[in-house]
């Protein structure tokens, strides 16, 4: 059969061949004291990206998206560009022709920068930089980048640094005597025979060096969760449960961790603000405690390098006993970014964590939208972490969802253990206390390890299933 020259697949010749530009990119930060190093703006970007599935809406979306990537690594972005393919040419990413049109754009422009919506090869890189002359990135060296400038704990930024020497090393180039310098052995000193030959070029050189810093970075990591899994270690110990926040960057983990705890941790309307986990204790209404844990947010096509780099702050999440997936309901298109918050979850071992859907935002957000959101999300809640609406239904459905371990007990605790008594207020929940002559007769709810505690001091059994009025 004969494909007709104006027809290949179901992308016809004209779509194949347009760039179509995309609208609603900003071009000026209309508020650049929302994150400090913005004010730098060091580069003038250039987007492009190439539309293979889906619709154009989805495509435009996406570029979009990373628009306020390029803005919150401190660029301006001055035009975004789609392309209709079957597939990304592998030499140019958007072919030889599209590639030309971009460069003289970019002169035009006067940007410095182009970024592609999508993970470039060595080889696509190193062509397309050929041909625009101007510094070429992807959306993974983007994210890395922003992760790279929000890193401010000393494990969250050899997380970084490991995820970039991961994406750097099969990317290392070498030009004119870069890749000729060798050094064999000690012929520069007149070694004779036997030390004379190729040595190590200046290439392996840089690779033996990343291949060490990322030896020596993985071992301070491991070294560094250890501290994490003493302090998860002492939370099942003492019987608590862990609840994790997770979902997509800028959805309002962060404001939502604050309104449930009153934790004050930095809220910011950019993406990727919280990079290192934040735990906090919350207090459901029937007044069992519980750990409430806020994680760095996902995007679509997180790189893998971040993930595993960023395995061992994840394990928060795979470890939790009940996950909220916060869902941004004013977003264009919150299906897309549920999707790939739970493609994350599933690599990293999280996908059978029960999990309530919270609907955030829903101060801004379009009701039909929102109402949209419910009927395809069993169980969800709809909250604004902002105005602090739906805090008390959320912690509600936290309560009925959270693993019961409790067990009731009924002790007579002598008055010289007063600090049973407290940590049974502490750590669960009193039912009745009356004073007697020989101590407090106390019955609560607690963990089974303080009821086992509360029990021998008492020199009396537990008493499991009773009820406040027995």
């Amino acid at each position: 059969m004969t494909i007709p020259e104006d027809h290949t697949g179901d992308l016809d010749l004209a779509d194949r061949h347009a760039l179509r530009r995309v609208a609603g990119l900003s071009t000026e930060l209309t508020d650049v004291t929302e994150v400090e190093y913005r004010a730098l703006r060091l580069e003038r970007v250039v987007l492009i990206g190439v539309w293979t599935e889906g619709t154009l809406a989805g495509a435009e979306n996406s570029l979009r998206e990373l628009s306020r990537l390029a803005e919150t690594a401190g660029s301006v972005v001055l035009d975004g560009l789609v392309q209709r393919r079957g597939r990304p040419d592998p030499a140019t990413y958007i072919g030889a022709g599209k590639a030309a049109e971009l460069a003289a754009l970019v002169t035009a422009t006067g940007a410095d920068t182009v970024i592609c919506d999508g993970e470039l090869t060595p080889g696509q890189l190193r062509r397309l930089e050929g041909v625009v002359k101007v510094k070429v990135i992807d959306r993974t060296a983007l994210i890395l980048d922003i992760f790279a400038q929000h890193a401010r704990s000393k494990e969250g930024k050899a997380q970084v640094e490991l995820a970039q020497l991961q994406y750097l090393l099969p990317r290392l180039r070498g030009w004119g005597e870069s890749l000729s310098r060798q050094a064999g052995g000690r012929v520069a000193g007149g070694g004779g025979i036997g030390t004379r030959g190729p040595g190590e070029t200046k290439i392996e050189t840089d690779r033996r060096r990343i291949r060490a810093r990322t030896a020596k970075l993985r071992r301070q990591i491991a070294e560094m969760s250890v501290g994490r899994e003493v302090q998860r270690g002492q939370r099942r110990r003492r019987e608590v449960p862990a609840v994790a926040i997770t979902g997509y960057t800028n959805a309002g983990k962060s404001s939502l961790l604050n309104a449930a705890t009153g934790a004050g941790v930095l809220v910011d309307d950019s993406l990727f603000a919280t990079l290192d986990p934040s735990v906090r204790r919350a207090r459901t209404p029937s007044g069992r405690w519980f750990t409430l844990t806020d994680t760095v947010g996902f995007v679509r096509h997180l790189p893998h390098q971040l993930v595993e780099a960023f395995r061992s702050t994840l394990e928060e999440v795979a470890q939790a006993d009940l996950i909220l997936h916060v869902v941004d309901g004013s977003d264009a298109d919150p299906a897309a970014q549920m999707s790939a918050v739970r493609a994350v979850l599933a690599e990293i071992g999280a996908a059978d964590v029960p999990e309530i859907v919270v609907i955030n935002k829903a101060d801004v957000a379009d009701p039909v939208a929102v109402k949209g959101l419910e009927a395809n999300e069993r169980g969800c809640v709809v909250v604004s972490a902002r105005a602090g609406t739906g805090i008390g239904d959320l912690l509600a459905a936290v309560d009925a969802r959270l693993p019961r371990r409790d067990q009731e007990i009924h002790v007579l605790v002598p008055y010289g253990r007063g600090d049973l008594v407290a940590r049974a207020h502490q750590e669960g929940e009193v039912l009745a206390v009356r004073h007697a002559a020989e101590g407090t007769e106390l019955t609560a709810r607690v963990p089974p390890g303080l009821a086992a505690e509360l029990a021998g001091v008492a020199g009396a059994p537990v008493a499991a299933g009773r009820n406040a009025g027995d």
